[in-house]
């Protein structure tokens, strides 16, 4: 089986980061290759709006560009707001999952509670549209953003570790939350130290869609074409298409 994952962001370390969590959430027979888009291509961080519809493109240029390759089984588009997640569903038939959506339903199979850590608190009016879309308004008791910029999350710097660590103190034992989510890729290496230190589940999006994934890839379920995301209608192709931007493999 293989996995593309998608880091809509510029940076190789990064996607070298999440590319390790996720293969080790996987199964041995499950092949993860991660990419991302080439500098220029895609925002070097993903922290606004405008961020985000970058990032879109990028997940769509990633997707078209892996299936006139020969495709995948399935795909991960993984930084927490799900940037072009719907566009993404409309170009495969196999499955695709966001990082935040996998999160939130692991999360929400932990117990009746969870909050939600985050990087800067702008980021947060995102996570909280998700929140609603995918169902879990009445299961998310809490989201903080906790001031750490993306790529601070390059590296293990203890002073980000201890203050991620302590917000997520702060949801499983003020708020009273059963889980936390981690809201960011590059949190996926913290996930066990944290589980361990606060004491509730810590769930990490990028293990949690690598999981589910891998599960719908096995049981042959994929992505419905009945409406929403039928493969849309034949359009001119635009100027970024005659030529499908770049990305780099980690």
């Amino acid at each position: 089986m293989r996995i593309t994952l998608i880091n809509p962001n510029t940076s190789r370390a990064m996607t070298a980061k999440i590319a390790a969590a996720a293969r080790e959430a996987a199964a041995p027979d499950v092949e993860v290759v991660a990419v991302c888009p080439a500098e220029g291509d895609g925002p070097a961080a993903i922290e606004s709006h405008l961020d985000e519809v970058h990032a879109a493109a990028a997940v769509v240029d990633a997707i078209r560009r892996d299936q006139a390759a020969g495709g995948s089984d399935g795909y991960i588009v993984a930084c927490f707001g799900d940037p072009g997640l719907d566009a993404a569903r409309e170009l495969v038939d196999a499955p695709v999952v966001g990082i935040a959506e996998a999160a939130m339903h692991v999360a929400a199979l932990t117990g009746r509670t969870f909050g939600i850590v985050t990087t800067l608190s702008r980021t947060l009016g995102r996570a909280q549209d998700l929140v609603l879309r995918y169902g879990f308004e009445r299961a998310c008791v809490a989201a903080y953003g906790t001031g750490i910029p993306v790529l601070d999350l390059e590296e293990a710097d203890p002073a980000a570790v201890e203050r991620i660590a302590a917000w997520c103190e702060r949801v499983a034992w003020e708020d009273r939350a059963d889980a936390v989510v981690l809201g960011c890729a590059g949190m996926a290496d913290l996930c066990a130290h944290l589980s361990e230190r606060v004491g509730v589940p810590v769930v990490d999006g990028v293990a949690a869609a690598v999981g589910l994934v891998s599960a719908m890839a096995r049981m042959g379920v994929g992505t419905s074409k009945r409406d929403e995301y039928a493969t849309p209608p034949h359009r001119e192709p635009l100027a970024r298409d005659a030529a499908v931007a770049g990305s780099v493999t980690a």
